[in-house]
């Protein structure tokens, strides 16, 4: 870094994105990207009419796709804000609720982001840890002195809250945003939009990177109480208000539209990670039982850090954390049924070789 860098910010651990190596080609199982392609309309949306386009700036407001999924999911586009990417809400709420000492909540085994964010925007924050089974308890989250964030389903161990709970965490903060992080919700959990109405301090986020194949394009949207998506509008056109690109803009709007594709695919991933489990199960893994479109495994007969590594010399991307208690562990992103199925051949050649 150089001298002239803020000294706020000389020892901030940045995020750490899941590796992209060049070296050649592999299969991708680290970045819980959605292994099938964007719908054929989402595909035709981004076309040389729109291109032509480029040279005029986006709506600001995406009015079209606003309403559009205001409509999906139930609500007025009042309540909608669209962002470039769902880290992009998530660094706005932090800096909205929780800047300059104010306290936020969130576990100790969870989305990465949010400590970056806390630490970024000077949060007094608590971290609060997992179950021993890997799980939130719900309690431990009420009725604190802060803004609660919580993934869910949760990452990396994709295990998710149940609705009832995670309404029990809203009631009893009336006074802090609770901001539930629902980038997987799609693969199995229950979304909390539907608490919206009822509680004017949460706010859902979701993305269209990982059930709506879009994670180049970088879209992603929160549902809230009026007010709340308003702040979000203010330090939006405080930094940037053409945040969302015109081609961008066009092919969520597209993919809304074609929603049923993007379900099927859903099935597919959420049938594909059953296999998965139970294959890697019966050769005497452990696995979480995920709601995401991933899964959280580790085995007793080889460590986590060695399985990462003798998979990548075979062509195999996975995701290692080196945090002591998830060090066993791997994140294993669900590709398409022969993917994994490579997948799971790799992984019976590893132990063999053991």
């Amino acid at each position: 870094m150089s001298k002239y860098l803020d000294e706020r910010y000389s020892s901030l651990a940045a995020y750490v994105p899941g590796e992209q190596p060049q070296d050649k080609k592999y299969i991708k199982l680290n970045t819980n990207e959605s292994p099938y392609s964007p719908s054929k309309a989402t595909l035709d949306a981004v076309n040389v009419g729109e291109t032509e386009l480029l040279r005029l700036y986006p709506d600001p407001d995406g009015k079209i796709l606003t309403k559009k999924l205001a409509d999906y999911y139930g609500v007025e586009s009042k309540n909608v804000f669209l962002a470039n990417g769902s880290d992009d809400i998530l660094n706005f709420a932090f800096m909205a609720y929780c800047a300059n000492g104010r306290k936020s909540y969130f576990a100790d085994i969870t989305y990465g982001f949010y400590s970056v964010f806390a630490n970024l925007h000077n949060s007094d924050y608590t971290v609060i840890p997992l179950e021993e089974d890997f799980s939130i308890d719900a309690e431990k989250f009420c009725g604190v002195d802060g803004c609660v964030f919580i993934a869910n389903p949760n990452a990396p161990t994709g295990l998710a809250l149940s609705l009832s709970d995670v309404e029990k965490i809203v009631k009893s903060n009336p006074h802090n945003v609770v901001v539930i992080d629902e980038a997987y919700v799609d693969f199995g959990a229950e979304s909390a939009v539907k608490l919206v109405d009822k509680y004017e301090n949460l706010l859902v986020v979701q993305t269209f990177s990982k059930s709506r194949s879009m994670a180049g394009a970088r879209l992603g949207f929160a549902i809230g109480n009026e007010e709340i998506i308003g702040d979000l509008h203010k330090l939006r056109y405080s930094t940037n208000p053409y945040n969302i690109n015109r081609l961008t803009l066009a092919a969520g709007a597209a993919t809304i539209d074609s929603q049923d594709y993007y379900d099927s695919n859903c099935k597919i991933i959420m049938e594909t990670r059953a296999f998965v489990k139970e294959e890697l199960e019966k050769l005497g893994f452990f696995v979480l039982p995920s709601k995401a479109n991933f899964i959280f495994a580790s085995s007793e007969d080889i460590d986590g850090g060695e399985l990462y590594l003798k998979i990548k010399d075979k062509g195999v991307l996975i995701r290692h954390f080196t945090t002591e208690r998830i060090k066993n562990f791997n994140r294993i992103t669900i590709g398409t049924p022969e993917e994994m199925q490579i997948f799971i051949d790799k992984v019976k050649e590893i132990l063999e070789e053991n």
